[in-house]
Formats: structure tokens, C-alpha cells, sequence
């Protein structure tokens, strides 16, 4: 992350260091745009919580330079494992597994604990030259035509003002920065029965299986081993009523003391209290779903949790912040570094919004159909974050007629295809074995593909790359394409004079 030279002012001032404003500022860091990240608590968070990167997000990290990172320290979903009077069940996949895609290179849900994703995103921002400013909270703000004043509160109380030409919001579901901007949040509760999670060390069960009690006294219990760690992450529901408790607490609700972990592990399944060794963290939450009025308000936007709130099913939460923050930062940066019209941040709410609305949505069904239990959840594009895309956007053109009805479009993500087979810039096929597409769109700007097409002149700052045959076509049919820098395809057509009207809209003449 470039910084300012005065530490009281910069170009994007981002409130909250979890998966969406670490990701928005490695994105801002890349392109040169200097941003203050600041987190109220002393560290990052401690938890597991959100354990599951969809594929799309797995791309998104593969072109933000830690995915190789991410996969050394995650692992595919384990096969689930039933138990009932101590004795085991039976095995079952929570995630099916996809069938081979050369247009999809990362198919598997990736399982890796939040606590370490953050980690490696922040390594990542370290090695761009960015940093965390903890124990740094946010106070007040006031919004002005061309910036906003910010007031912060360090960690010895000593409070200074950053201006700021946009604050992003990434402070969680409990956003100081949303209610000081007075953006409504309307939401429902998914189930009113409160759950306990927590990252405990556990003996006497194997780590090759993600240990399931569905039938447990008082509700399921689940014990899922994290990768890359010698703990698991604990998950009980509570509301069904037991018999009382002998120490007379409420069996309904979660006890988030180590002690109340060990009893309701003990409670709960054939292990006892004895079993259970550290607990790292534990919290108690209700699943709620709720959705922001609006994503902007004037110099002010929300992203991830601030913007929307998710049940755990289906682990859309987290990976639906990543994607926020992804859309976010190109924009901030075509404005903040080419000049771009300002109007092209009005796209980020009229994109993610509706996005977040639909993702909402699957999440909240997904929780009512059962949650976890044998036959697993079930996959598709868009629960994998690969078929959701801007189809209907304000930034989408496309401009053939006459497509296929199964036709790759504008607004749709661009897939990956391998170059074997294809002639890329003129250089023959023979020469592009082991190479894929995502390597030609990697990076922070806008590249046109010209398929089956000649290559025209292109603007400074634009990638252009011809590519001829092989899956490659056959994925993207002929023509011109205009690639965001967030791998989604802006415009699609066939005639050159289109192009410069398209690129201007970025900055890019």
C-alpha cells in the first residue's frame, strides 16, 4: 500500500482489518493508491468462523499473489462422519465434488480457519507495504463535497483527524461507520435457536473427519479438524430443550466459558470433559440475515459484513465480502490513479447490492433446508460464486446479436481455458503448453482479448493479447472483449469503434 507523505491524510481511509478490508487494501496497494487501514481491536481476529473459500474466491486470491499460501495451509472439506451411542455411522460428503472444468481451475471449496486467511492476507499487504494500524478506532466522521474528515482514536487515547477523498466501510455487522452515516439495515432472524462455536483441542478422534452428532441431547454437535492446525472448530445448536442442567444453568443456552465447552462437548457426545484441552475462542450467535439500505452514501461506502449479514449455511459470508472489495478497489483505483469519471463508483452499489441481495438468499434457504445433514449441500455456480455476475450492470455492453443461447455474455465472469492448442500474440501453439488465460489477466488493469479477431491499437494502461483456437475460443466464441480488472467481462463485440468509448468510461483514452 503506498502511503501519504502525511499520515493524516490519504486517498481511501478503510475502517475494519477482516477479509474485506485486508483484500480491499492489498487491491489498493497493487495500484499504487495510498490507503490507511485502521482496526479497533489490538489484533487480528482470533476465530475460525468463516472456513470455507468458494472457487471464485480462490481466484481472487490467486490474482491478489497468495493463493499458492492459501493452499498450503487449507485443505479440501473432509468427508462428514456420524456418530450416535459412540459408535460411528457412516461417512457422507458435506460439498460434492465437481466434475473436471478446464474453465474452472480451483472446483474444490478450499478449507482453511478465518484466523489464518487474515493472517496471509496480511502478510500479503506487508509485502505490497501496507500495515495495520490496530488498536485504532474510528470516533466520528464528517463528509464534505471532496473529502471526509475522520476522527480517530489511537491506542494510548490520543484522538487526530485523517482526511480522506473515500472511507470505506469493512467494520462488521455492527458498523460505527454505517450508523454514522445513517444507512438503515433491514434484516430477519434465520433461526431462533442461538449457537456456540469455538476452536478447541480435542482427543481421541481422527482428523480425517469432520465429526457429525445430529442426534445429540439438546441439539447437534459438530467437530470439524482445522487445516493446518491440531484443533477443531466446535459448532453446537441449542434451544431443543434437555433436562435441567444439575448446576442449574439454562441447557438452551451456550456457555462460552471453557467450562461450558467441556460440559457440552461432554453432553453431547461419547467424549469426555477430560477430551476437550484449550479453547482458543468461543462465541455465541443467533443467524441472522440482513441487508443495507444502500451501499454508499456520498464519500462513504459499505462493504462485506457492514453491508450484509449471513447465516453460516452454504459459506457465502465471507467469500461475498472478498467479492465486494474486489469490485471496490479497481474502481477506486481507475478514479484515483487514471482519472476516471467519479461516476463509475456509482457502480459498485447498483452491482453489489443486488449480488448480495441474491446471495442472501441462497444462504438463508440453505440454513431452513436443514442445515448440515446427510446428502450434503447442494453445488452450482452460483453457490460457488462463478455464475453470479452483472448481466443487467450499468457497466456490461454487449454488442453481438444473434448469440447461442448457451453463448458466454457480457456481465458474466471470464472462465480460464488452457492456451494448449491456441496461438497467443502470433507465437505458435506449440510453444504455450502448461499456460492458462488466468496468467494473460492477472494484474491490476483492464485487458481486451481480441479472439478470432485482429488485436487494434489500444490505449496506455489497457493489456492486449490475441489469442486463436483451442478452448480458449471455443470458451469465448469470436470477437472483442473488454476484461474488468475484477475478471468479469465489461464489453463484448466485434467491431474495434467500440472500444475507445467503452475504455474511456475507465480512464483509459
Amino acid at each position: 500500500m503506498a502511503h501519504a507523505q502525511n499520515r493524516n491524510r490519504t486517498d481511501v481511509l478503510i475502517v475494519g482489518a477482516g477479509p474485506t478490508g485486508l483484500t480491499l487494501a492489498c487491491d489498493l496497494a497493487r495500484r499504487g493508491v495510498s490507503a490507511l487501514l485502521v482496526e479497533q481491536a489490538p489484533a487480528l481476529f482470533p476465530g475460525s468462523r468463516g472456513k470455507g473459500l468458494q472457487p471464485r474466491t480462490q481466484e481472487v486470491f490467486e490474482d491478489l499473489g497468495l493463493l499458492a499460501a492459501v493452499h498450503a495451509a487449507g485443505r479440501p472439506y473432509p468427508r462428514m462422519l456420524n456418530w450416535e451411542n459412540g459408535e460411528r455411522q457412516g461417512e457422507w460428503d458435506l460439498v460434492g465434488h465437481a466434475e473436471p472444468d478446464p474453465t474452472v481451475p480451483f472446483p474444490a471449496v478450499w478449507m482453511i480457519p478465518q484466523w489464518r486467511t487474515q493472517e496471509l492476507l496480511h502478510e500479503r499487504l506487508r509485502e505490497l507495504g501496507g500495515e495495520v494500524a490496530f488498536g485504532t478506532a474510528l470516533s466520528g466522521l464528517d463528509q464534505h463535497p471532496d473529502r471526509v474528515e475522520a476522527r480517530l482514536t489511537g491506542p494510548d487515547g490520543t484522538g487526530r483527524t485523517v482526511t480522506a477523498r473515500y472511507l470505506v466501510a469493512a467494520d462488521g455487522g455492527r458498523s460505527t461507520v454505517r450508523r454514522a452515516v445513517g444507512i438503515p439495515m433491514a434484516g430477519e432472524q434465520v433461526d431462533p435457536r442461538p449457537a456456540l462455536v469455538a476452536d478447541v483441542e480435542i482427543d481421541g478422534l481422527d482428523r480425517e473427519n469432520w465429526h457429525v452428532w445430529p442426534k445429540a441431547p439438546g441439539g447437534p454437535l459438530l467437530l470439524c479438524p482445522l487445516p493446518g492446525t491440531t484443533a477443531f472448530q466446535l459448532f453446537a445448536r441449542f434451544g431443543a430443550a434437555s433436562d435441567d442442567a444439575p448446576d442449574g444453568s439454562d441447557p438452551a443456552q451456550p456457555d462460552t466459558s471453557a467450562e461450558g465447552v467441556r460440559r457440552t462437548v461432554a453432553a453431547r457426545t461419547h467424549l469426555p470433559e477430560s477430551a476437550v484441552g484449550a479453547v482458543h475462542w468461543a462465541s455465541d450467535f443467533r443467524p441472522r440475515a440482513a441487508l443495507a439500505e444502500r451501499f454508499r452514501e456520498g464519500r462513504v461506502f459499505l462493504a462485506g459484513d457492514a453491508a450484509h449479514i449471513h447465516s453460516p449455511a452454504g459459506g457465502q459470508g465471507l467469500n461475498t465480502s472478498v467479492q465486494d472489495a474486489y469490485n471496490l478497489g479497481w474502481k477506486l483505483g481507475q478514479v484515483l490513479r487514471h482519472d476516471a469519471d467519479e461516476a463509475l463508483l456509482d457502480s459498485y452499489e447498483q452491482e453489489r447490492l443486488p449480488i448480495a441481495a441474491e446471495v442472501l438468499e441462497i444462504s438463508t434457504r440453505l440454513h431452513r433446508a436443514g442445515g448440515v445433514r446427510a446428502g450434503g449441500l447442494r453445488r452450482g455456480p452460483r453457490t460457488e460464486q462463478l455464475g453470479l455476475g452483472y448481466e443487467d450492470g450499468p457497466l456490461t455492453v454487449e454488442a453481438r446479436p444473434g448469440l447461442p443461447e448457451d453463448a458466454l455474455r457480457a456481465g458474466e465472469r471470464a472462465p480460464d481455458a488452457p492456451l494448449d492448442g491456441a496461438g497467443l500474440d502470433g507465437a505458435p501453439a506449440n510453444a504455450l503448453a502448461g499456460r492458462r488465460l488466468f496468467e494473460l489477466l492477472r494484474g491490476p488493469q483492464v485487458t481486451v482479448l481480441a479472439i478470432g479477431r485482429a488485436l487494434p491499437r489500444l490505449p496506455a494502461g489497457v493489456r492486449g493479447h490475441r489469442v486463436d483456437g483451442g478452448v480458449v475460443e471455443r470458451a469465448y466464441g469470436q470477437g472483442l472483449f473488454v476484461v474488468r480488472p475484477d475478471g468479469y467481462l465489461g464489453l463484448a463485440t466485434y467491431d474495434p469503434a467500440d472500444l475507445p468509448g467503452y475504455l474511456a468510461r475507465f480512464g483509459l483514452r
